[in-house]
């Protein structure tokens, strides 16, 4: 599955900052996000799968991207909700909120390609516009339904499928195979 090549990486920006910044459950066991200066090298990790050159994020820039992970959260949750109408509420009130943009640059050695950055310039709202943006191009294509929150119990991690088919349920692998072995336990003890 490929949106575009540059959407795919900041749609997975957003999954990661989601999956990183935000409270909750993960894979069986509470999560709580990391902080201080391990808080921001996972989030610099993060912006990496979209940008080779990102900078070291500073604790003000880690506290706004994890305000920005809740609201970003919101569309993963409404869209596993059945609800896309929140779904695409939530994601103009963010493009609006962080001026999204359009604009071609060309980096890194690539061809052209579309940003979305705000027109403020502050690398956190350049990032959720973007991010923002990109979860539009999924929801305004018969794609929506590939944005998910993870089924396994005691899971709310949020995840893309990039499946050929479409059917992947679970944040992880780890995740998946929770749920299979104790699928198996819970057979063979009933026999």
């Amino acid at each position: 599955m490929n949106f575009n090549s540059h959407s795919d990486a900041v749609v997975a920006v957003a999954v990661g900052l989601v999956n990183v910044l935000t409270p909750g459950e993960r894979r069986g066991r509470p999560y709580l996000p990391p902080v201080g200066a391990e808080g921001g090298a996972e989030v610099t990790g993060t912006l990496r799968l979209a940008a080779k050159d990102a900078w070291e994020v500073s604790e003000p820039e880690l506290a706004a991207f994890a305000e920005a992970a809740v609201e970003l959260r919101a569309v993963f949750t409404a869209v596993d909700a059945g609800d896309i109408d929140a779904a695409a509420r939530q994601v103009n009130r963010l493009m609006e909120e962080n001026a999204a943009r359009p604009h071609l640059d060309r980096h890194d050695g690539e061809h052209w390609h579309l940003h979305f950055h705000g027109a403020h310039g502050d690398r956190v709202r350049n990032w959720v516009a973007s991010g923002a943006t990109a979860l539009a191009i999924v929801l305004g294509s018969d794609l929506y339904d590939r944005l998910g929150v993870c089924t396994a119990p005691a899971c709310d991690r949020v995840y893309v499928d990039v499946s050929r088919n479409g059917t992947r349920r679970f944040c992880s692998t780890a995740c998946q195979n929770r749920v299979k072995s104790a699928a198996f336990r819970a057979r063979t003890a009933a026999r």
